[in-house]
């Protein structure tokens, strides 16, 4: 796994747009491309057309939001419960959004490239985006982060349409089950950099809090792990500076 300091300055910002565009070229793009064929085998399941899903994939670019659209709609929940569903799935990429734009902004770009560039900001491209841009130069930051996105962005929607057309090819428990791949690599991005002490420590406490509290309640087990778990690597962080300091 690439690890933030071997990403050294391209040179202009032409190049860091290249540079993206090559990074993106690997295991990211081979993670959401399998990911996707999932989505679209599951598009194809739930009796809606390939446009359905390519107008998804093109302007949610957010899988776990993707996938509460699809599951409900399949039930027959009303357009109300799907939007207020799929708003709070997604409303995740908010902390991720204002964590990362301040890392993208520099010299000379205007207004309507940042709001482009939250657009694309999904886990793959802001994990990506944390650990690489700080290692290079402002002016270099978001035409790095776009090329990287364009391959990614690109990739999803030829997967989702390829997904939705093989999916009477392939047992729909394997599409089905590439989905996960996704959140499994996203974790595995963190795990490799252990020098980042609360971003292991959260890992830490998420795996020990996550099968107990899926026990006591599984609808609402992922949140609370992910809000109990950060809250407490924060602190724990703290508390260990303030010892060592």
């Amino acid at each position: 796994m690439a690890d933030r300091n071997d990403i050294k300055p391209f040179g202009s910002p032409r190049a860091a747009f290249k540079g993206g565009l090559r990074r993106a070229c690997g295991v990211p793009v081979l993670v959401l491309a399998s990911s996707f064929l999932g989505f679209g085998a599951l598009v194809h399941q739930v009796g809606l057309s390939v446009w359905h899903g390519l107008f998804s994939t093109a302007t949610a670019w957010a899988l776990p939001g993707q996938v509460a659209l699809l599951e409900l709609y399949a039930v027959g929940a009303s357009l109300a419960v799907i939007a207020g569903a799929v708003a709070l799935v997604n409303a995740r990429l908010l902390p991720m959004t204002i964590t990362l734009m301040p890392l993208l902004q520099g010299p000379g770009w205007p207004r309507w490239a940042y709001y482009l560039a939250a657009n694309w900001i999904a886990v793959t491209a802001w994990a990506a985006g944390q650990r690489d841009c700080p290692g290079l130069p402002e002016e270099e930051r978001l035409p790095y982060f776009f090329g990287m996105s364009a391959v990614l962005w690109s990739a999803t929607l030829a997967t989702t349409a390829a997904g939705f057309y093989l999916a009477d090819l392939v047992p729909f428990s394997v599409t089905l089950g590439l989905v996960f791949v996704n959140p499994i690599y996203f974790m595995l991005v963190f795990a490799a950099d252990v020098r980042a002490r609360p971003r292991l420590i959260a890992l830490l406490l998420g795996a020990l809090l996550g099968p107990p509290l899926f026990l006591l309640d599984p609808e609402w087990s992922l949140p609370a792990t992910g809000i109990l778990a950060g809250s407490l690597a924060l602190l724990l962080d703290r508390a260990l500076a303030k010892r060592r300091g």
